[in-house]
């Protein structure tokens, strides 16, 4: 009888492919190990054992695999179903979710090696310069890898040149599979196991004692950490506290005195205390804990509507506890990378090594060491912290899942596939394992809060901060009126450098939220009004002043700052708009002996750059703060006492139904980290237009208003969560190209859903990356079956690829695209 495996490859196949396997290799596998397998022409993949068959494949013949590279299933069967329900509902592959959810140290790929044709005869006249300087690197190298070559020949395409040379016969090419991982080894040392008895150690250190002082030091600093510390000696506390170089130890283990060995250790250790005891809660707390159990009794999923400051965290802690002590695992899932720095320190003080931290800041190496603690259910492992790819991990006995300020869009995917909302795939997550799911936030989502409001969710609300502290007091300042009045400096209006002056008085710190970085957005010549465009995309560049240079924030692409302007040549530049590094620059010069920081993409890039600044403000380091959302989300500070939002009309103006619901999340967040101890926060909201109605239920906190009002215009003009949306894009470098498949897909899309289809559109910036995209929207009524609607998409979409001119159009296709 014929065994056949089929497996789930890292690449967009919409099947699953099948290799033949022995009756042996059979009875070994299991559903989620990795299997080496050859795909394509010479393509070596590491693909996951999906399903063990007798059937063979009928339009192909199938491969053999390589080779087997687990004792053990790497991911669980329940992981491998949650999988399975995001490529159905997000409309990818299965093979889209494994490269999203597997680190790349568990994606082992093969590379190409070029190698020398032992048995043909070269004749160097027949070939041309770049293949003879990759033939004479093969004389002194056994094998090149494919970067060796790019670096050898000093261009980008060199495929042709390696084509032509297997083509003669002067190379052949291979391809080798290489593991990623690379555990953590950290070496040790102790006394080699011939001077153990007192006589031998007796007379060592006599020998030592006249000849080598130094490395008689070196031993007796080994005896003392070994008699207090009764643990292994690392080699570099024993150099540290002897005082003795490398050189001194590595001459004693040359000599067998000392023997060295390594032990296997993670990358990311715990520090902290680990024995705080949680909180005493308020009784609004505990009224709030007691709703959520309550309500967990009969709801999987219960929405807390807490407003800043409420103390949510510490209801999240003892629902953490109850879980832990159970032996259950729990998910603590943020939006935002730059918050897991102050909550990891705070519920290590609570809960010691039990809590893990994975998010994309790791290394490749750190995340496995995760990813395995976690499938095998290690104390170490027991609660894990992360951003949406958490989501995605091997856990075995989950509890709980806390999403913390579910309203944020970070929670949605936009690129690569598969494009999943960490909130929805969360819920599905928890109802697999039988566990609950706890949504948290001051602003809830329009779609948490229908839904809580329908009974379909639990519903708790915590009305007042913790310790009864009041809510910031929230001024609106009309620029209009200030501008009119010759009232300003700069960007900033006298109201709001008085009531900085008075703060930084009274010892207090400041935030200031602007939502764009760089300097200005827009450089503009005051002759002829040219301004510098992006030559990739349909935008103009950003001026970043720190390195005087001008910057596209959607493709990259940068240049020198211009001096004079490229249509005209006068050199009559100006800067038009405003970003964060202007605002810092302007608090410099109104408060030059205050210490100022900026926190936005471009000062947190590094792996620990969140914490610095976080750190820094905390100690208060820093008296101003300027940053752009970063800032919004859940960060504690105990000493600020004024929020100024610098222009709130640039949120409020945006091409977007969400428009008005981010606006009232945004600026009622970033209000919120004002005033969280005993004294009274104060927000300065400037804008042009302060009778806006968000500006107004900002300013007196009115949820319910804001709610009401969103609803009554998604009801009136159909969009979520009323009804559901399919946003399908397509991308192409050629103008009409793109215009005529966009056509084309829209009619198609209509035959099948009548005016439920808007668009093709193009988007406010509709060529990015040399790519234009043209958008068409589906909108999904509440009574029609979302399967249904998405397997006509799937087929309107497999009749697209299949027209010769379209195959090379990309379509783009985002579920629930909020």
């Amino acid at each position: 009888m014929n065994y056949f495996l089929d497996v789930i490859l890292p690449i967009p196949l919409q099947k699953a492919f099948t290799y033949h396997i022995t009756k042996a290799e059979a009875q070994f596998l299991k559903t989620g190990m990795r299997v080496a397998v050859p795909f394509g022409k010479s393509k070596i993949y590491t693909a996951l054992a999906f399903k063990i068959h007798n059937n063979a494949p009928t339009a192909y013949d199938a491969k053999t695999i390589h080779q087997i590279l687990d004792e053990e299933p790497v991911i669980t069967e329940l992981q491998l179903k949650h999988w399975q329900w995001i490529a159905s509902y997000y409309m990818c592959s299965l093979g889209e979710v494994m490269r999203a959810a597997m680190p790349n140290t568990l994606i082992i790929e093969s590379e190409t090696i070029l190698v020398k044709n032992e048995s043909a005869e070269v004749s160097e006249a027949n070939l041309k310069d770049d293949e003879f300087l990759i033939y004479e690197a093969l004389q002194y190298q056994s094998s090149l890898k494919i970067e060796d070559v790019i670096s050898i020949l000093d261009k980008k395409r060199i495929l042709p040149v390696v084509n032509r040379l297997v083509e003669k016969g002067v190379l052949k090419l291979q391809e080798e599979l290489y593991e990623k991982y690379k555990p953590k080894l950290v070496r040790y040392v102790k006394l080699h196991d011939a001077h153990k008895s007192e006589e031998s150690l007796k007379q060592l250190l006599d020998t030592l004692n006249k000849n080598a002082t130094k490395q008689r030091e070196v031993i007796l600093t080994l005896f003392a950490l070994e008699a207090s510390e009764q643990k292994p000696i690392k080699v570099s506390d024993l150099s540290e506290r002897s005082g003795a170089s490398s050189a001194i130890i590595k001459a004693l283990i040359d000599k067998s005195i000392l023997e060295e060995y390594y032990i296997q250790t993670d990358r990311v250790q715990f520090e902290g205390e680990g024995d705080e005891q949680t909180k005493q809660l308020s009784d609004a707390q505990t009224e709030a804990l007691d709703g959520i159990k309550t309500a967990f009794e009969t709801k999987p999923v219960t929405l807390l509507h807490g407003v800043t400051s409420s103390g949510k965290t510490e209801i999240y802690v003892k629902l953490i506890e109850e879980q832990l002590n159970l032996g259950k695992q729990v998910l603590y899932l943020l939006p935002e990378i730059a918050l897991t720095t102050q909550l990891v320190q705070r519920l290590q003080d609570y809960f010691g090594e039990k809590v893990a931290v994975f998010h994309s800041r790791y290394s490749s190496n750190e995340r496995v060491e995760v990813w395995h603690n976690l499938k095998n259910n290690l104390e170490k492992a027991q609660l894990v912290i992360g951003a949406r790819s958490a989501l995605l991990l091997p856990f075995s006995n989950l509890g709980l899942i806390i999403v913390d300020e579910e309203h944020e869009q970070s929670y949605k995917q936009f690129d690569p596939a598969p494009r999943y909302h960490a909130r929805d795939a969360a819920v599905v997550l928890a109802n697999i394992h039988k566990a609950k799911t706890l949504l948290g936030s001051a602003t809830p989502s329009l779609e948490s809060y229908f839904n809580a409001s329908q009974g379909k969710y639990g519903f708790v609300e915590l009305k007042t901060r913790f310790n009864n502290v009041l809510m910031p007091d929230i001024e609106l300042v009309d620029l209009a009126d200030k501008y009119k009045r010759k009232r300003m400096k700069g960007h900033f209006s006298d109201r709001l450098i008085e009531e900085m002056t008075e703060t930084l008085e009274e010892g207090f710190q400041i935030i200031l939220f602007q939502n764009r970085r760089g300097f200005s957005p827009i450089v503009e010549c005051t002759t002829c009004g040219n301004s510098p465009q992006c030559p990739n995309c349909d935008v103009s560049l950003t001026y970043h002043q720190y390195r005087d240079q001008l910057r596209c924030h959607y493709c990259g692409y940068n240049s020198v700052m211009l001096k004079s302007c490229q249509a005209c040549g006068n050199a009559t530049l100006d800067t038009k708009g405003f970003g964060t590094e202007q605002i810092e620059e302007e608090v410099k010069v109104l408060f030059p002996e205050r210490n100022v920081a900026r926190m936005d993409l471009d000062t947190t890039r590094g792996k620990h750059g969140f914490e610095k600044i976080i750190n820094k403000f905390e100690q208060r380091e820093i008296d101003i703060l300027v940053g752009t959302q970063m800032l919004t989300k859940g960060l504690d500070f105990r000493h600020v006492k004024l929020v100024g939002i610098m222009n709130a009309d640039n949120l409020l103006n945006f091409p977007d139904f969400r428009a008005h619901e981010r606006s009232y999340q945004l600026m009622t967040q970033v209000s919120g980290r004002a005033g969280r101890t005993d004294i009274r926060g104060k927000v300065l909201i400037q804008t042009y237009n302060p009778h806006h109605n968000i500006l107004q239920q900002v300013s007196t906190n009115a949820y319910k208003e804001m709610f009401a009002e969103q609803m009554n215009d998604r009801y009136n003009f159909k969009y979520p969560p009323i009804y559901r949306l399919i946003k399908i894009t397509l991308k192409h470098k050629d103008y009409n190209r793109v215009n005529l498949a966009a056509d084309w897909y829209a009619k198609s899309l209509r035959q099948v859903f009548k005016a439920n289809v808007l668009g093709p559109e193009f988007p406010p910036i509709s060529r990015i990356r040399n790519l234009f995209n043209k958008n068409i929207l589906v909108k999904i009524p509440q009574n029609q079956s979302l399967s249904k609607t998405k397997e006509a998409i799937i087929k309107i979409d497999n009749s697209f690829n299949a027209v010769k001119d379209f195959r090379s159009v990309r379509v783009i296709l985002n579920v629930d695209n909020y």
